[in-house]
């Protein structure tokens, strides 16, 4: 049974999860750019969703789909797509899969049809699979998130409780770079047990553990951290053990009304912190804003505006407008229009280089890479 991969630009690094996952079954992703014979797999967002609908539709093969829209929209996708994983994939793909070939009525859980769909009751042991093989990815260090905010689709994919690679099998898969850059929700937390304190001797036994000759780049695209993370002793870790100059990390808003109301879990004065210990060590600091929340009022969005005017002093901003995510607590609900002066003032920063990103049309930041190192 020819096993075949959809390529879309956006799913590249579950291309390369999965293909290690498979490979390890002794199945291989054939990379294509049409639908073909046997089996065809999609890894969707809920941007690019559709635009391949209609393609799996009329696919004329055996259609699987998976990624977070079809995780949180699994009953909506099955008008399309044959079968939906919703949720990780590494262990459910490979088992579907050999269920496909060998005509098994019986079905891993995790995987939707139109006639059945459990629930799968167990989550992804890291080390039990490499984060990639052949094909190329990120160094995925950690998975999950214990602080659902509003906004993101991370924990319901992937669960509230954070998981963590281990040390050798981090250092092990860096073999095949020399630049090494981190995927994870929050760069800062490794090897925390519940991904709200820090676990700083941790972190740095894993920075420590690395050739010299290795580029380390933590806290930068495609990850980023939290600001009550960046305190003294984590700005001192970068320092010492990183290449980067920048770190990224996300404010989300400058009103502590909307912080909590999107269960951010942060202060607006845990972001000034960071930008101070940013400064005081050297370092620029990235900051992401989402615009337009919902609920936000006049006076929520002048703080934002206000605390970006401050940061953009120090660091750079990088904003977009608020997009409704499926699975979220915020899915259903509609963005704030904006106040003229956010406009205004993040146009004039984006022409003094101080701020990128897309608080206009937010689906172009699913289209554009983050250059920010």
């Amino acid at each position: 049974m020819k096993v075949n991969w959809r390529n879309i630009k956006w799913a590249r690094n579950s291309y390369a999860v999965l293909y290690a996952a498979c490979e390890k079954n002794n199945i291989t992703l054939n990379p294509v750019d049409h639908p073909e014979d046997d089996v065809t797999l999609y890894s969707l967002n809920s941007i690019n969703a559709g635009q391949y609908l209609d393609e799996m539709k009329d696919a004329g093969c055996i259609t699987i789909a998976g990624g977070p829209h079809p995780s949180a929209r699994y009953e909506d996708i099955l008008n399309y797509a044959d079968y939906v994983i919703v949720g990780e994939g590494e262990h459910t793909l490979p088992a579907l899969l050999k269920a496909i070939e060998n005509n098994s009525p019986v079905l891993p859980r995790g995987v939707a049809t139109k006639g059945q769909y459990i629930k799968c009751d167990k989550c992804v042991f890291l080390d039990a699979y490499e984060p990639f093989t052949r094909v190329k990815g990120y160094i995925e260090v950690s998975r999950g998130c214990p602080f659902g905010c509003g906004y993101c689709q991370t924990p319901r994919l992937f669960g509230g409780h954070m998981r963590h690679r281990s040390i050798d099998a981090i250092v092990r898969a860096s073999e095949a770079y020399s630049d090494v850059r981190f995927l994870t929700p929050n760069a800062l937390s490794y090897g925390s047990r519940d991904g709200r304190k820090p676990a700083f001797e941790k972190l740095k036994k894993l920075l420590g553990s690395f050739d010299r000759d290795k580029n380390l780049y933590l806290g930068t695209f495609p990850s980023e951290v939290r600001p009550e993370f960046v305190t003294d002793e984590s700005a001192e870790i970068i320092v010492d053990f990183c290449k980067n100059k920048k770190l990224h990390f996300g404010a989300q808003s400058g009103s502590e009304r909307v912080l909590k109301a999107i269960n951010r879990g942060h202060t607006t004065e845990d972001v000034i912190n960071a930008v101070e210990k940013c400064k005081d060590y050297g370092i620029f600091p990235i900051v992401d804003y989402i615009v337009g929340l919902p609920g936000e009022t006049k006076e929520d969005q002048k703080e934002t505006i206000e605390q970006i005017k401050w940061v953009c002093r120090f660091g750079k901003v990088h904003a977009h407008y608020f997009t409704p995510l499926p699975g979220t607590p915020l899915a259903d609900e509609k963005p704030a229009p904006l106040i003229p002066e956010i406009e205004k003032t993040l146009g004039r920063l984006s022409l003094a280089g101080r701020a990128t990103g897309s608080w206009m049309n937010a689906e172009l930041r699913f289209f554009t890479k983050n250059k920010n190192q």
